[in-house]
């Protein structure tokens, strides 16, 4: 297996932004879930479900990256 190539150029700046992307897609993919509950579409819940649990995974990476006080180890 070989080494990634990592550059180590990223802002913090760039970090926060990213956080505050994921933050918005999880709003838009709860919004969807509540859209596809409510339309009784099982297959969307799932999806959406999926895709928000992952974001959870990201912003709590993000948060642990920044620093944020009181966010535990992302791999805890």
């Amino acid at each position: 297996m070989t080494t990634p190539i990592r550059h180590y150029d990223r802002t913090w700046d760039e970090i926060e932004e990213m956080l505050e992307s994921a933050q918005k897609r999880k709003q838009k993919w709860k919004a969807w879930f509540d859209q596809c509950k409510s339309d009784g579409d099982r297959e969307g819940m799932m999806e959406a479900a999926r895709n928000s649990k992952a974001l959870d995974g990201v912003i709590k990476c993000l948060r642990w990256t920044l620093g944020e006080e009181g966010v535990s180890h992302p791999l805890d």
